[in-house]
């Protein structure tokens, strides 16, 4: 048979093809096994993760809110590329879990944070429910303060003491000075809706943290203040305004010793979780009837949110990473003499420890200060986020916010000497102020705009009408007009409407003074004097070597060697060695009132903000104290008693360790009565001093009780140095040792010889008054103490400083900001309490340090 090559080609080519049809087929029926296989384990896993849901829901309703399931992220828990659920209890996730479970969910915080948002709301909208949500309206919102003017207003000394007598004669309705009515805001009406991120704008001094707090019902008792703020109908005196809505302040105040995780962690137990228990239990009790299982990290981020009584929720982890503050969470606050974070991250632990908590009505004033515009941005990126998805109501006071942040916002309300200029939807503003003839040129920030178009300095520039001339536009017209137009319309016709407070959830308003049990704020502020003591640790070993080195040098001084019992100057020795330590222990107690003086700023924000009641401050101080007492009672006892020669029976010993004891706690409370009274270091050396002095002056052992006089000697048994004398005298000379001798007289015992030359009691019962009176003041000073922080605020509050205008033939007539000259012509504008002075700098040199790890 002959070749042919035709043929051939032919049948090579029907084979190859035949091979690559049979390496295709079974190239799929491979990948067919394997995608098989896949979605088997797949089916598997995810019938896995049902029964564990199932079993989840067949829990009692209190351990079924505690449970849910968790990623476990052990090598050992990822199979075929799956990594697979573990059941958890949410109280008890440590915290490595929980940064864990943070770090895998929030990777980028801005992306993250916004999905995970969107899961939780589709949850909750899945099964029909609806969050609660406030509407904040004000109408003829009116501020007044009275100011004193010109040099009157300064803070000189005689001022103040012209003020103190003022202020108790108008008590009885009597006034002197003359004030000037200083109006901040101008009959402001408007409307702060639910889910619309609000921002507040305006030059400096126009209103906007009077308007905040207003709104917040945080405004000074001082103020003339008229109309009204109402939540979904309800005026401020109907709730709890400040636990309904929180104000977070231009003024970071913390303690500086404090971490920042430590620090939101104690705001986050004090304001409790809120309603966020009672949404899960009915989303929980929906979703069971619907027969619907949650996605595990949405369950978990909702039940760890809603646990109660936990030390450390997931919360502040949550807070920390949208902050930006996870990478300094460890590091301390830091203060003025302790270096901790920087002003930035500390003015963003300023607003975390707000919305740690479970409030959704923020009023945040000024939260951008030292605050680069990235950060800022991605701070009010993911607030907007929480405001869209959580209906939240939030109003921010920016100063010079950057266009890319300005963009975020949804209403704009513009405030100009405290009046509403607008209010409103963002897009319209540009458009209202081109009805006047100016226009925001191209490159220019729009919030820079509308912050200048209001001042008679700036205004000019932005005028582009070129059929008439241009004119300057006051405030006031601009507020004018605004009312007719057509967003200044809708809002005045959505103003005359009231709020049917049928409509307004249940739980949008807070009704109770306190969100959490006092035992639980107890034990909160507990933890936390308990975590402060022992971070200043140094502080007490300190105190306790300073009382070890006086009792030795003390010893050295009143040695036994050359102490004697023959007569009454020998006693008088003694009294003398007893005299000196109750002296020394009265003072040991000073430190407390520069601690307490130190700590009040953040005390008093925290109870104005209704985190925990006084006493609840007090008693963990006053408790605590106790054991550093008696460890300090004992080192002066055990180095003093024995080496200097006191009465050798141990009952003796006892009874001087218990009076020196009440006398270390009732200087403490003393102390700290004068730091909480007067709240300044420089007032409490002094006028606090000046009450020292009084009490050991009618003590009984500088004069003795018989001669002080008649109409001081009511100091004598108000003193509390006088009991103490009593009892610690009482201890020694009534002893076998000096009542087995008689005096110099050979008629009395010389023990109570010696008690009638100090004029104190000889009877032994008045160890025991004394005792009683000493525990007695301990505890009323303390009592004192809480009072004080409970009715007292805190000292030098900024006040207004007005000039004075006089007409021109000299007489007095009104205040306004106008200054009299030389040649009796005006200058308008502010005037300056001080001379301005130029500073200029020379050879200035700035280095910065490069990481070690680029080398």
């Amino acid at each position: 048979m002959d070749y042919d090559p035709a043929h051939a080609m032919s049948r090579g080519g029907s084979m190859r093809r035949s091979i690559n049809r049979s390496v295709s087929r079974a190239s799929r029926n491979l990948e067919d096994i394997f995608s098989s296989s896949s979605r088997r384990t797949k089916s598997v896993n995810e019938d896995e993760e049902a029964l564990k849901w199932a079993a989840i829901e067949k829990l009692p309703t209190y351990s079924r809110l505690r449970t849910s399931l968790m990623p476990a992220l052990g090598e050992g828990d990822i199979y075929s590329n799956q990594i697979l659920n573990k059941e958890v209890d949410v109280t008890k996730l440590d915290g490595d879990d929980r940064q864990k479970f943070i770090d895998m969910v929030f990777k980028v915080a801005e992306q993250d944070n916004e999905r995970i948002l969107t899961k939780l709301r589709n949850r909750i909208n899945r099964v029909g429910i609806k969050l609660p949500t406030v509407e904040v309206k004000y109408e003829h919102l009116t501020v007044k303060a009275d100011c004193y003017t010109g040099d009157r207003s300064l803070p000189s000394l005689l001022n103040s003491v012209r003020n103190m007598g003022e202020s108790v004669l108008g008590m009885v309705g009597i006034q002197f000075a003359k004030k000037a009515q200083l109006t901040i805001l101008k009959d402001v009406s408007g409307i702060i809706k639910p889910s619309r991120m609000t921002l507040l704008l305006g030059p400096p001094s126009s209103g906007k943290t009077t308007l905040l707090l207003a709104l917040a019902g945080k405004l000074d008792k001082s103020l003339d203040i008229s109309g009204d703020v109402t939540y979904n109908g309800y005026r401020l005196n109907e709730f709890v305004p400040i636990k309904t809505s929180a104000y977070i302040s231009q003024n970071d105040l913390h303690v500086g010793i404090m971490t920042v995780k430590e620090t939101l962690d104690f705001s986050a137990r004090c304001q409790g979780i809120g309603t966020r228990y009672d949404l899960l239990n009915e989303l929980a009790r929906r979703e069971k009837d619907a027969g619907i299982f949650p996605e595990a990290d949405v369950d978990l981020f909702m039940k760890a949110s809603a646990a109660q009584g936990v030390k450390s929720s997931i919360i502040t982890d949550y807070t920390l990473k949208i902050l930006g503050l996870d990478i300094c969470k460890d590091t301390i606050v830091g203060d003025d003499m302790m270096r901790g974070i920087s002003g930035g991250q500390k003015k963003r632990v300023t607003t975390g420890e707000m919305i740690v908590g479970p409030t959704k009505t923020l009023f945040m004033d000024e939260i951008s200060t030292g605050l680069d515009s990235s950060t800022t941005f991605q701070i009010v990126k993911c607030l907007q986020q929480i405001v869209h998805l959580n209906e939240a109501t939030v109003v921010i006071s920016l100063l010079q916010p950057a266009p890319e942040t300005f963009d975020l916002f949804d209403d704009i309300i513009l405030l100009s000497e405290g009046q509403i200029v607008y209010q409103g939807p963002r897009d319209h503003i540009l458009e209202f102020f081109e009805s006047f003839g100016f226009k925001c040129p191209e490159r220019k920030g729009t919030a820079d705009f509308l912050q200048e178009v209001t001042s008679k300095k700036d205004q000019e520039q932005y005028w582009v009408d070129e059929r008439r001339p241009y004119r300057y536009i006051p405030v006031h017209e601009f507020a004018t007009k605004f009312k007719n137009f057509h967003v200044g319309t809708k809002l005045s016709n959505e103003l005359s409407v009231p709020f049917e407070k049928s409509k307004g959830h249940k739980a949008a308003l807070v009704f109770d003074k306190y969100s959490v049990k006092k035992s639980e704020l107890l034990k909160s502020c507990w933890d936390k004097e308990w975590m402060l003591m022992k971070r200043n640790s140094f502080f007490y070993v300190f105190k306790t070597v300073q009382i070890i080195i006086i009792a030795a040098i003390t010893s050295t001084v009143f040695l036994r060697t050359e102490m004697n019992t023959r007569n009454e100057s020998d006693a008088n020795m003694y009294v003398s060695a007893l005299l000196f330590g109750m002296i020394v222990n009265m003072f040991n107690g000073l430190a407390e009132m520069a601690m307490t003086i130190q700590r009040l700023p953040v005390f008093y924000k925290q109870r104005d903000l209704l985190f925990h009641p006084p006493w609840t401050y007090t008693l963990p101080t006053f408790l605590l104290g106790i054991p550093i007492s008696i460890f300090e009672t004992t080192a002066w006892m055990g180095v003093t008693y024995y080496s200097i020669g006191f009465a050798p029976e141990a009952d003796r010993f006892f009874k001087q360790f218990l009076v020196v004891f009440l006398i270390q706690q009732m200087a403490a409370g003393i102390f700290r009565l004068i730091a909480s009274i007067c709240r300044t270091m420089t007032i409490a050396n002094t006028g606090g001093m000046l009450v020292l002095l009084v009490v050991f002056l009618t003590g009984g052992f500088l004069l003795p009780r018989r001669e002080i006089p008649v109409w001081w000697r009511w100091a004598f048994w108000a003193s509390p140095l006088s009991y103490a004398f009593s009892a610690i005298s009482n201890t020694e000379l009534l002893a076998p040792r000096w009542m087995n001798k008689m005096s110099s007289d050979n008629t009395t015992r010389l023990g109570t010889a010696v008690l009638n030359i100090w004029d104190v009691f000889d009877d032994k019962n008045w160890y025991w008054v004394g005792v009683g009176a000493l525990l007695a003041f301990a505890v009323l000073f303390n009592c004192l103490f809480t009072l004080a922080l409970t009715y007292l605020d805190p000292l030098g509050k900024p006040q207004a400083i007005l000039p004075k205008e006089e007409d021109h033939d000299g007489s007095k007539s009104k205040y306004n900001f106008e200054i009299p000259m030389e040649n009796m012509n005006t200058k308008k504008g502010m005037v300056l309490p001080f001379t301005p002075l130029a500073l200029s700098f020379d050879d200035v040199k700035y280095f910065v340090d490069m990481p070690a790890v680029i080398f």
